[in-house]
């Protein structure tokens, strides 16, 4: 029996975790776990064959560019990398791709996006992290924008969410933001699992 317990676990990627163990921890069922196993397979091989995903291999899934840096893509990679190792193991890829299942509740998107623009882990976001996010965006979807109108941009948010003035926005004061404004929350459900 220990040969074929030694034979599975060589077929298994480091950090595989069961279907069936995933399914109750997170929103998805086993058959959502394994498709995603599917999926995970196929960006984890797309460039180095360890069955781990390395953040290059991250960004061309994600963009279908290996060599364009950014920001966007870095951030959401390191949010994924839950154990900080520099790499994607499966149990991570499918808890971390849990807050873009439908089901999932908005007050955990909303936790996530503030996350992806904190991008010093800080615990609130800066005026530049905010602009650095915008900018990112913009240029992830090939918008130019002036950057005066980048300004008014960051300039008004500010405005909005920034209640206390402090100068930077706290999750709470993030919360009521993305509250009032759900279109900052659309690309955070993934449709066709609906």
């Amino acid at each position: 029996m220990g040969c074929v317990s030694s034979k599975e676990s060589r077929r298994r990627p480091p950090g595989y975790e069961d279907p069936n163990t995933l399914a109750r921890e997170t929103t998805f069922s086993v058959n959502e776990v394994e498709a995603l196993y599917e999926l995970y397979k196929r960006i984890s091989y797309s460039i180095t064959k360890d069955g781990l995903i390395h953040k290059e291999e991250f960004q061309l899934a994600l963009f279908r560019n290996s060599n364009k840096r950014n920001l966007f893509a870095d951030r959401i990679f390191d949010l994924f990398d839950l154990k900080r190792n520099g790499v994607i193991e499966f149990g991570e890829f499918v808890r971390s791709l849990d807050v873009f299942h439908p089901a999932t509740p908005v007050e955990e998107k909303i936790a996530f996006a503030f996350r992806l623009y904190d991008l010093r882990g800080t615990g609130f976001i800066g005026r530049e992290e905010l602009k650095e996010m915008v900018l990112a965006i913009l240029n992830e979807s090939e918008l130019l924008l002036s950057d005066d109108a980048v300004e008014e941009i960051v300039d008004q948010t500010f405005r909005q969410a920034d209640m206390n003035g402090d100068g930077k926005i706290d999750p709470d004061e993030w919360k009521v933001f993305a509250s009032k404004n759900p279109a900052l929350l659309k690309n955070m459900t993934l449709p066709y699992l609906k």
